[in-house]
């Protein structure tokens, strides 16, 4: 099984909807207008929360965003069919770990 962390528009950008914890912590970015922004946000993202799982990145027309309804943030387990096994609710108050976890291990059954 492969774990991966995608990067989609920013939820809280400074030009935006800006959270003053998010200005506290120094988190500080601007909704990129350029992939080239995009990456170096999810960089940002992947050093700050020192992840050691590998990122992927939405295109700018945030098609896997829209896909998915991952906004603000999602879990989702993809089965080896390519089947989506688990929809978690918006996070992250919806994140239901034990029903994350479940779904894991349905999959590896």
């Amino acid at each position: 099984m492969t774990f991966y962390v995608v990067y989609i528009q920013e939820i809280h950008p400074s030009d935006g909807w800006q959270l003053p914890i998010n200005e506290t912590d120094d988190i500080v970015f601007a909704q990129p207008t350029s992939m080239d922004e995009r990456v170096e946000a999810a960089q940002a993202c992947t050093i700050g929360l020192k992840l050691s799982i590998p990122m992927l990145l939405d295109e700018m027309t945030n098609d896997i965003d829209e896909a998915y309804a991952a906004l603000p943030d999602r879990l989702y387990v993809v089965d080896a069919e390519g089947r989506i096994a688990y929809r978690g609710g918006p996070g992250p108050m919806g994140f239901r770990s034990d029903e994350f976890e479940a779904a894991i291990t349905a999959c590896l059954a």
